[in-house]
């Protein structure tokens, strides 16, 4: 199976800034560009699995520092894409039920979130969920295959613990334990679903912030 590239987001832009009163400012942000290579495969009925591949450019962005207990903003802004309008020589219907999972970093709590703009995803506003230590950002679609689409920007407001350090990366470590998931509908003189899972390989750290 061709590789297939779904994204080549402009940015997954982390900015992070302090708000921690009597106890001083954080560390001026720094950014860093990063290229995440995604391994992935589709679970496609008859013809069995199917490997594929996408890259997705972040520039990232958080303070240096940060004084404990203090307040950072993790702000993801991707840039428009567009879902390939053919895989393997399959016309591409859609993609569907899209969910793009984040960790809350060690030694930070989680705050608040939201999500700002983003264009061509359906009719259903995306949202963001946080459960067991993970932030997801889902939204059912669908997205027509050539189609264009922006995801939102995210910013995830969370507190720094009292000491350590607040790395930022994806999740996902492997196809059973996916940090990137969606449908794939191709049309093969019928159409055909293939649940698609993927993880970056292999995973950077985008950012260190050291608490203190």
């Amino acid at each position: 199976m061709k590789a297939l590239r779904l994204f080549r987001p402009r940015a997954l832009a982390v900015a992070a800034a302090a708000l921690i009163p009597l106890v001083g400012l954080a560390a001026p942000a720094s950014a860093a560009t990063f290229t995440v290579n995604f391994a992935c495969q589709a679970n496609a009925p008859i013809v069995g699995p199917q490997a594929a591949t996408f890259t997705q450019i972040a520039d990232v962005t958080a303070p240096a520092t940060v004084a404990p207990g203090g307040a950072l903003a993790v702000v993801i802004d991707p840039a428009v894409n567009a879902v390939p309008a053919t895989v393997s020589g399959y016309t591409v219907k859609n993609i569907n039920t899209f969910a793009l999972k984040i960790p809350i970093p060690a030694n930070s709590t989680y705050v608040s979130s939201t999500l700002t703009g983003g264009s061509g995803l359906g009719s259903t506003a995306p949202k963001i969920t946080v459960a067991s230590g993970v932030a997801t950002l889902s939204f059912p679609g669908p997205i027509a295959g050539g189609a264009a689409f922006e995801l939102p920007t995210v910013t995830v407001n969370l507190k720094a613990g009292t000491s350590g350090m607040i790395q930022t990366k994806l999740a996902g470590t492997s196809y059973t334990s996916p940090g990137l998931t969606f449908n794939t509908v191709v049309n093969a003189f019928f159409d055909i679903t293939a649940p698609t899972a993927c993880f970056p390989d292999p995973s950077p750290v985008f950012t260190t912030t050291t608490i203190g």
